[in-house]
């Protein structure tokens, strides 16, 4: 007899999603959705009797114009099609054409399935969405999701099309009154705070490395949502090298008061792996241990106050041995309702899958465990805040910022 105990949950997934590659040498490398997915797969996640896995379907043009132009989204299908039918001599000319939408780019070169690519994974997290909020399932992953930095008219940091805008906007335009979205991602989840900049319907709380050091160079404690909207725009900006220990103690003295307080109706994240010690891209120094006590949080904030409505996704993260299979293949589990034990070992054959993948000649220097064996733990911040703390400055500069606009009190609450 099929076990309905536990949480209904969804994964969008397709290996189409691997055709979202700007060139051999960018950072933004698909295998590691590739191996995120197979090592789900040989760790038994995928087997789970209540996770539906879901093939996603492309976002169409009007769906896309919902939070972009039309005259971007047509913009992007062109440098699609001139990637397609350009020789490589003249491309370099092509690519400059859209460098005024951030097309043609280090960070967002132009290839030819750009459209289609972008669209699917758009498409995925808005079926994710909506599964979520038809009350199909509780729980919704897309892991190749999170595009974060995408905006109404550019693109910018790897990111094409907005997903996560995308399906909240999706979901505000069928009768949602309240959705709250948190980032979690090293860097500053800007796209989507300016998609809903001025809608107080739509908490954004992100927490970052300072943008005084990181891409996109935004974030900060004041930046507190638009005239109509103060306080729903959420920033704490943590210092560089914060570890498990500050970072968690930043989501904890922050994410569950204004969640309790605005009491959104779904709760989506963004879980960039790209905090870990190991990223190339960033300066934070979480483990994957540590990003997995996030992920259990989000579940539980999700339980606790949005009615266990939860839509979660991807995002950054340029490890793709070290890191991201582990961190997302744990996400994958958790909303699945059977979270993965971190003394876990890695079966041989994803191993060797990964070895054969990303040209590591010796086996033994593949990771083995879905652990780095670190002991999580932080500080609550009730026991107290330390003014000559770095990561306490910000926190409390976040909570002075925008508590009060929440009714609650920057020191105590």
């Amino acid at each position: 007899m099929e076990n309905t105990a536990g949480p209904r949950s969804a994964l969008v997934w397709d290996d189409a999603f691997l055709n979202y590659r700007f060139s051999d040498t960018h950072p933004m490398n698909p295998v590691r959705l590739k191996l995120t997915h197979r090592l789900a797969k040989a760790l038994g996640v995928l087997d789970r009797q209540r996770l539906v896995q879901l093939k996603p379907p492309l976002a169409t043009d009007a769906e896309l114009a919902t939070v972009h132009s039309i005259e971007y989204i047509a913009q992007v299908k062109a440098a699609s099609r001139d990637a397609e039918t350009s020789d490589a001599t003249i491309f370099g000319n092509i690519a400059r054409v859209y460098e005024g939408i951030g097309l043609g780019t280090e960070d967002c070169p132009v290839f030819a399935d750009l459209h289609a690519s972008s669209a699917r994974i758009a498409g995925g997290t808005l079926m994710a969405a909506k599964a979520v909020w038809n009350n199909e399932v509780d729980r919704a992953v897309n892991f190749a999701g999170g595009m974060h930095h995408a905006q109404r008219a550019a693109a910018s940091g790897f990111c094409i099309y907005n997903d996560a805008a995308l399906a909240i906007q999706w979901m505000l335009d069928n009768g949602a009154e309240r959705i709250a979205y948190v980032d979690l991602d090293a860097h500053h989840g800007d796209g989507v705070e300016q998609a809903f900049w001025n809608d107080p319907r739509v908490l954004t709380i992100s927490i970052h490395e300072t943008g005084l050091l990181l891409f996109p160079g935004t974030g900060f404690a004041k930046d507190i949502g638009g005239p109509e909207a103060e306080g729903t725009a959420v920033n704490v900006a943590v210092p560089a090298s914060v570890s498990d220990a500050g970072f968690l103690r930043a989501a904890h003295a922050v994410v569950p008061q204004l969640l309790r307080a605005f009491q959104p109706q779904v709760l989506v994240t963004q879980h960039g792996a790209d905090g870990h010690r190991h990223d190339p891209l960033a300066d934070l120094n979480l483990s994957v241990d540590g990003q997995r006590q996030l992920m259990l949080d989000a579940c539980d904030w999700a339980e606790d106050f949005a009615n266990g409505k939860w839509l979660a996704l991807g995002g950054g993260g340029y490890s793709p041995m070290k890191v991201v299979p582990r961190a997302w293949a744990h996400l994958v589990a958790i909303a699945a309702g059977t979270p993965i034990s971190p003394r876990t070992e890695i079966p041989q054959s994803w191993r060797e899958l990964a070895g054969a993948e990303l040209g590591v000649d010796n086996i033994d220097d593949v990771v083995t465990t879905m652990s780095d064996e670190v002991d999580v733990w932080w500080r609550s911040w009730e026991v107290g805040y330390d003014p000559a703390d770095a990561t306490d400055q910000s926190i409390m500069a976040t909570r002075k910022a925008v508590f009060p606009f929440h009714g609650l009190d920057p020191w105590f609450d």
